[in-house]
């Protein structure tokens, strides 16, 4: 087995030995010992620095239903190892900081338990290649968030929340799900991959262009674009730790890395650059508008969030219009686009993280949200 196909397995290990470790620690805090498995990965991600930068891509294949051409293939390139090291990454600057803001009474082994699974869930769908491994992957993210948003469960408004982020992002993995079968109809394979390089040859297909908008039905759900935007604010009543991971530096940054890794799929099209531009411009000015509005902090972040994931999908759509100009000047512009998307990516996720941070802190010290309240 490879690595990385371990690499995303570990969390999930992690998380079924928690309840073990948990009685046999006692009093200390279990969260020092869950921020061993993403510094671990962290490590093994940033070791494949130089070979992705020499331009290689890593690729690794465990059969699972061969017959039906499903497979647990996994591949590294650029994008993948960005968003793999920030989600370990902030994933151990974020256990890091739970472990000074929970209470002891908090059910810690619950919340540590969570945090694994969706860490896991998340890094399968930034390194899958198999559409069915990713949706799976995907949908796992989904019901961990909403196990993660729901923590404080005897609060009505969690538990609002985590229903309402579940039902808009499951509901658009049900759309994705139908757009990946008929991709596979179109293509007869599920490896991203392959599709990509052979997409050329059916997009005059009556599937493409149903494809393509079912897709973007669950990037756009899954990273609170507008209209379906509306279930970021409320899962603002998550723990800190959870609103600082889940809903700035990775969650909502899936449906961000569905349109980055589709784009060469289906970027060639005049409907994608629309579709997305506008849709991520709208975002971007809905949410800044609604954003100076709020008089809580935190959900003031979450409309920033909001509105920086609009700018962040925008830059996207407008970097797709490369694949009309290819190398040219006009393509190069427009690659430009491209580059700050990605740049502003990783801006966002920890600059956005630090703040979230720092309201918890706020919010801890002067006792307007804490377990208890």
């Amino acid at each position: 087995m490879h690595l990385l196909i371990f690499a995303i397995l570990i969390p999930f290990f992690a998380a079924a030995l928690i309840p073990l470790l948990y009685r046999r620690v006692g009093k200390l805090n279990i969260g020092w010992f869950v921020l061993i498995v993403p510094l671990i990965l962290f490590i093994i991600f940033a070791l494949r620095i130089p070979d992705i930068s020499a331009g290689d891509t890593i690729a690794s294949t465990l059969e699972w239903i061969p017959s039906l051409g499903i497979n647990f293939s996994i591949y590294l390139d650029g994008l993948s190892l960005i968003l793999a090291l920030l989600i370990t990454g902030m994933g151990s600057l974020v256990i890091l900081y739970s472990i000074y803001y929970l209470s002891p009474y908090d059910s810690l082994p619950h919340f540590y338990a969570y945090l694994l699974l969706f860490m896991g869930a998340m890094l399968g769908v930034v390194l899958s290649d198999n559409l069915l491994v990713l949706y799976v992957f995907w949908e796992l993210t989904s019901i961990s968030s909403f196990l993660l948003i729901a923590f404080w469960f005897h609060r009505k408004n969690s538990r609002y929340g985590a229903q309402k982020s579940l039902l808009i992002t499951v509901f658009g993995g049900f759309g994705m799900l139908a757009g990946f079968i008929m991709l596979h109809t179109m293509t007869d394979t599920f490896s991203v991959r392959e599709i990509a390089a052979t997409i050329s040859q059916y997009t005059d297909h009556a599937l493409f262009y149903p494809a393509m908008f079912l897709v973007l039905l669950g990037a756009f759900t899954k990273s609170a674009q507008f209209p379906f935007h509306i279930w970021l604010p409320d899962a603002m009543e998550a723990p800190t730790p959870v609103s600082a991971y889940l809903h700035s530096a990775t969650m909502v940054k899936a449906g961000i890395y569905l349109v980055a890794r589709f784009t060469p799929v289906f970027g060639g099209t005049s409907a994608w650059f629309w579709t997305v531009t506008l849709v991520g411009l709208v975002t971007l000015f809905w949410g800044s508008f609604c954003a100076v509005r709020q008089t809580d902090l935190k959900a003031l972040l979450a409309y920033s969030t909001i509105s920086q994931l609009g700018l962040i999908m925008s830059l996207f759509g407008m970097g797709s219009a490369a694949l009309y100009f290819g190398d040219g000047s006009d393509g190069a512009l427009y690659g430009l686009a491209t580059f700050a998307a990605l740049f502003h990516l990783v801006n966002h996720s920890t600059f956005k993280g630090a703040l979230f941070m720092v309201v918890g802190i706020v919010d801890h010290q002067v006792g307007t949200r804490i377990s208890g309240v």
